[in-house]
């Protein structure tokens, strides 16, 4: 910034009305947010396309794995948001995503107790 304050007078002009003036600094903030939030909701609204035409096109011409994630993740999240409308320990995938993995099995055959690590195991893995 030091090069900025020794170039440029305007950079200092901005600097000094910002320090001295609250309702300038307030002004300039919220230019600084709102400017940017504008253009990137145009860039959104202009850019996202609500053609079904486009979707429907899309959707015919998709790849079978693509087809085959969509339903495999939708049924993860159907599985998902059952256990938690049926108030069930999820600690179980927290684990298992922690170990890397990810639970598919019948939610009954998958909450197992999970062994305690003793003190001799870890340090013969290291």
């Amino acid at each position: 910034m030091s090069i900025l304050w020794e170039k440029s007078a305007t950079w200092r002009w901005l600097v000094r009305r910002t320090r001295d003036s609250k309702p300038f600094f307030v002004a300039f903030a919220t230019v600084c947010g709102v400017v940017p939030g504008v253009i990137g909701y145009g860039v959104m609204q202009f850019s996202n396309s609500r053609n079904e035409q486009l979707e429907a096109h899309l959707r015919r011409n998709a790849r079978p794995d693509s087809l085959m994630m969509g339903k495999i993740n939708k049924e993860r999240l159907a599985e998902y948001l059952g256990e938690l409308q049926r108030k069930q320990d999820t600690n179980d995938r927290y684990v298992a995503a922690l170990r890397g993995e990810t639970l598919t099995r019948n939610p009954p055959a998958r909450f197992q107790h999970i062994p305690e690590q003793s003190n001799s195991q870890v340090t013969s893995e290291l």
